[in-house]
């Protein structure tokens, strides 16, 4: 039995498990979203979130860290130029998953981890607009000894409603 053990096998030894996990991670920083399978997403989104806490860090052995783990050099100076300071202000948080569905193929459900982008603000209360008097619209008939249009009775009627609102 697996009791407190934490983390998904994905049915992977642990050198293939790591090494994938450090290569998405790369391709996550890189492309700042990736379509994956919810398990991987899920187990890709700590690792991911520790990586952008050391580019908020921004020291020596912060950068040295995350040098270790990410595969590409320009994507580490990009976690540390571009990512990272997007989120001074947020205290976690930095991904999303989005489920997709499940892909044909062998019906695995799919899903889309990105960063988070818009910026943390808080919500103010929206104070309730007092909507104008409801407008009562008159509808006039139209016999046949009159020669008016359709187009002029809407025009007349616009002109009333207008009237009616000022």
């Amino acid at each position: 039995m697996r009791h407190n053990k934490s983390g998904r096998r994905l049915g992977r030894t642990t050198s293939h498990r790591v090494a994938m996990f450090r290569n998405m991670v790369t391709s996550f920083l890189t492309h700042e979203r990736i379509v994956t399978t919810d398990a991987k997403a899920k187990e890709l989104r700590p690792i991911a979130e520790k990586m952008i806490t050391l580019g908020k860090k921004g020291d020596l052995h912060a950068i040295r860290q995350a040098a270790s783990y990410i595969r590409d050099k320009g994507t580490v100076t990009k976690l540390f130029s571009a990512i990272a300071p997007r989120y001074k202000e947020r205290s976690g948080g930095y991904t999303r998953i989005i489920k997709l569905g499940i892909r044909p193929g062998d019906a695995a459900p799919l899903s889309v981890i990105e960063l988070v982008e818009e910026e943390l603000i808080k919500k103010v209360p929206k104070k309730k607009a007092k909507s104008p008097a409801p407008v009562k619209l008159v509808e006039e008939t139209v016999t046949d000894d009159t020669s008016t249009t359709s187009d002029e009775i809407v025009v007349e009627v616009e002109q009333e409603v207008v009237k009616e609102a000022e």
